[in-house]
């Protein structure tokens, strides 16, 4: 097989599609109001010590600079029941937490009902990445959801969900 050389944007997102991946979402409340985005460049087991998990945003992005300013930023790692909570979060219009189950504290963390985890975050780092930021969280606690539904997964474009077949 032949390596292709087009490395133009839309190649490149066809290229990048062929590896799956979860999604979190990172949500805080800020001066009362819910703020948040949705990430599938999220990584974790980046550090163990420290304990530090990361993510990669578009430099476009009008919700990062809001976010960041958070003292503690909620990620939830979405199930597979999420996928409309996913979209609406992304949503660049409307109201993008009406209607969702949410829960926060009193850092202002702000999670999504049925997540497999949560893990409560600060900003620990920034690293320019060309059109995006590269960014270091530092876990401040977890919280695991064994009840949850199997993880929403982002492939080839598309949500998927882990087919795991049943043994006799």
């Amino acid at each position: 097989m032949a390596l292709l050389t087009d490395l133009q944007p839309a190649a490149l997102r066809r290229a990048f599609s062929r590896f799956p991946s979860g999604i979190a979402a990172l949500c805080a409340v800020i001066d009362g109001e819910p703020q948040g985005l949705v990430a599938s460049s999220f990584t974790v087991g980046v550090s163990m010590d420290p304990p530090l998990v990361m993510f990669a945003v578009q430099n476009t992005s009008r919700t990062w600079p809001v976010l960041r300013g958070s003292a503690r930023i909620g990620v939830s790692i979405l199930g597979s029941d999420h996928e409309g909570v996913c979209k609406q979060i992304a949503s660049r219009a409307g109201d993008r937490f009406a209607g969702l189950d949410l829960h926060t504290d009193d850092s202002g963390s702000l999670f999504l009902d049925r997540a497999a985890l949560w893990l409560e975050c600060s900003v620990e780092n920034e690293v320019p990445a060309g059109d995006h930021q590269v960014v270091l969280l530092r876990v401040h606690g977890h919280a695991s959801h064994e009840d949850a539904h199997e993880p929403l997964i982002f492939h080839g474009s598309a949500f998927r969900r882990l087919g795991v077949p049943e043994f006799a």
